[in-house]
């Protein structure tokens, strides 16, 4: 099956945190982490994901009190911090959702999303990811980590489905739509 095929499948949209929604730098102080990297354009993508019907979710094998607050911001309800097994917090989100793998997709950067990325029905690697990432991944995107990847997905996902245009013509027409980036 082609890529545009899986894509045309997908409903649930789930992220790795940090090389996917960040560009993987982590600062920490003396009190622990500080600060994260996040894009506006990847923020805007899932405001867009949201508004043409997709649920997205977070799985993340660190916890941070920044992705709390950010997936707050960006209205991602499903948020599995410190999820060393990510295929359990996989087994959740479809049995919530009653879905199918071929209706998830996963946007991934490096070993420990391998597990999760070998199932599902769409499995993307952003353009920085380690190799073997890469090799399982059935897109690789053109933009790095925490650098519009995710914006890159959505857009992907939403085109092959027929759904950008919509998005783009209410920007155009100024409609209402709640936007956070």
């Amino acid at each position: 099956m082609g890529v545009e095929a899986r894509a045309k499948q997908i409903k649930l949209l789930i992220l790795d945190v940090d090389g996917v929604l960040t560009d993987g730098h982590i600062i920490f102080g003396r009190d622990g982490e500080l600060m994260k990297n996040f894009h506006s354009q990847d923020g805007l993508g899932i405001t867009a994901a949201h508004k043409a019907g997709l649920k997205t979710a977070i799985i993340s094998g660190r916890e941070s009190q920044i992705v709390h607050l950010r997936s707050t911001e960006l209205k991602i309800t499903d948020v599995f911090q410190g999820a060393m097994n990510k295929v359990d917090a996989l087994a959740t989100l479809l049995e919530k959702y009653n879905l199918d793998l071929e209706e998830v997709a996963y946007v991934g950067d490096d070993l420990i999303d391998l597990s999760v990325m070998v199932q599902v029905g769409l499995s993307c690697a952003v353009a920085n990811a380690v190799d073997e990432v890469k090799e399982h991944a059935h897109m690789v995107t053109n933009h790095q980590g925490g650098q519009g990847a995710v914006r890159e997905v959505v857009e992907f996902i939403l085109k092959s489905q027929g759904k950008w245009d919509d998005i783009v013509n209410a920007y155009i027409q100024g409609g209402h739509i709640e936007t956070k980036q």
